[in-house]
Parts: structure tokens; sequence; C-alpha cells
């Protein structure tokens, strides 16, 4: 009896071992994920023509992944950018402007976007130092045109000599000699408002200096030109073209401006400043 019960207790431990043995090769979950699916019986691949039972075992040749399901997204792809530049909202206004200057190459004023219109603009805001440079009309260069054409030499009053004129309301620089423009008009931003407004009159350069160092502000002002209580002509240190804010009283400039301008004057050069800037 011993023995029966011993031979039939391996019997059934043979039975389990087999059982659990096929149980691990049932999935073969390494080939399913690397294909992306879902794991596969063997059975249901195994196959059927063959003479004698199916092989209790697959081999990986023989197991074929389920299709994935999983809906995919749909690939996106970025809309190429137009040809050519841009079009502002103050593109005809610009033209207008342009054509007046008549100093940035030929355009039309017919209030549409061109090849001939897009290199005008971009050499219009490469002079003026209008960021982005690309060719669009916006509000920052449709101002700066209508400044510089709205600007008066007469209205300096030059005489002969070398004279530097500050068009406050015009927020523009030029400088005269004999009655003609030898420099500008370019643009300019003077004193702002609370107290800092830059006073209209008549000055003389009386200090020069190529790089100021500023006391009370602590910033250098390169090509320094004094003319009145602390105030005088130098490189801007901040985007000029930023008209919420202001000089407390100097006359900002292009760098390519404060530098021609240096190499022009000289202690005793006349500087007429005229007008007011609007909103101090």
């Amino acid at each position: 009896m011993h023995g029966v019960r011993a031979t039939s207790m391996r019997l059934v431990a043979v039975a389990v071992v087999t059982v659990v043995g096929a149980g691990a090769c049932t999935f073969a979950p390494s080939q399913s994920s690397a294909a992306g699916g879902d794991p596969v019986p063997v059975s249901a691949t195994a196959g059927t023509g063959a003479s004698g039972p199916p092989e209790p075992t697959a081999t990986p040749s023989t197991v074929a992944p389920k299709p994935d399901k999983t809906p995919q997204k749909p690939k996106v792809t970025s809309k190429p950018k137009p040809a050519g530049c841009p079009t502002g909202d103050r593109h005809r206004d610009v033209e207008v402007a342009l054509a007046d200057l008549g100093t940035f190459g030929p355009i039309t004023v017919d209030g549409k976007q061109s090849p001939q219109d897009c290199q005008a603009i971009k050499r219009f805001q490469k002079r003026f130092g209008i960021s982005p440079a690309e060719g669009r009309a916006g509000p920052t260069t449709a101002s700066v045109a209508k400044r510089l054409v709205k600007t008066d030499p007469r209205k300096c009053k030059a005489g002969q000599g070398l004279t530097f004129c500050v068009d406050l309301t015009n927020q523009t620089v030029l400088a005269m000699r004999g009655g003609k423009v030898i420099l500008g008009p370019t643009v300019t931003r003077t004193g702002m408002s609370g107290g800092f407004q830059t006073p209209a009159g008549n000055y003389k350069v009386n200090f020069r200096n190529v790089k100021e160092w500023s006391d009370p502000y602590e910033v250098w002002l390169p090509y320094w030109q004094h003319f009145v209580n602390g105030m005088g002509f130098h490189e801007t240190t901040t985007y000029i073209h930023n008209g919420a804010i202001g000089s407390h009283g100097c006359v900002n400039l292009l760098p390519a401006d404060a530098r021609k301008l240096w190499s022009l004057g000289k202690v005793g050069t006349p500087v007429h400043v005229y007008g007011r800037r609007p909103g101090t």
C-alpha cells in the first residue's frame, strides 16, 4: 500500500510539473510587447493540418501577435510659412511716408505688400533700429515714418554754421550747416513727464566726453555732449522706440547717430531745442 501510494503521489507531482511548465510557455510577452500588441495564446496559432496533436509549446516564429487596436494619434505637421514679408495693419500709412521720404527704394502706394515694398520697409526698419526688421508695417514703423516726414528743418532756424536741432514735438534730431541738413532727421527720445522734460531753448555744447559716467543713474553714457542742466546728447541705453518711458532730460540717439553727431560736434556747437514732447 505504501508503494502504491508513493507511486500515485509521484504521478500527481509529474502531472503538476507538466501543467505548470505548459502554463509558463502559453504566452510570449516579450514578442507581443515588441510588436505592440497583447499576448496571444499558443493554442490559437498552433497548426491544424499537420498529422498528430499540436506541439505543446510554440517557437517564437509561430506566434502571431494580435493587431494593435490602440487608436493612433494623427501626426501634426506644421504649416509652411508664407513666402515674402507679412503685411502689417499700417501698411498703406508706411507706403505713403516712405514714398514721401524717397530714400529707401521704390514703393507703390496701394496698400498691398510686394517684394519692393518689403525691401524698402526692411531697409527703413534697419536704419532706425526698429525690431524686428521683417518688412511688416506695424504701429512703430508707421509712427517713426510719419514723425520723420513731419519734421520741418526750417523750424530749427539754424544759421550758416553747424547747428544741432532737436524737434521735441516729432521726437527727431537733425544737424544743419549752411541751411542744409547734413544729418537726419533721425529719431530720438527726450525727457519724460514727471519733471524730467527736456526744456526748449537755445544752448551750446559746453562739455564732451566719449564715455561719460552718470552718477545719479549709474550708467555709462556713450558719445556724451552736454548742453544744459546735466542734459545732453548720448547713445541710448535702452530700446529707443519704447515710448512708455523716456530720458531724464537727455536726448537719446541710436548708436550710429550718436557717433555721427559726435564726429560733427565740438564745444561751442549751437543747440536749438523747440516744440514739446507729446504727453509731457
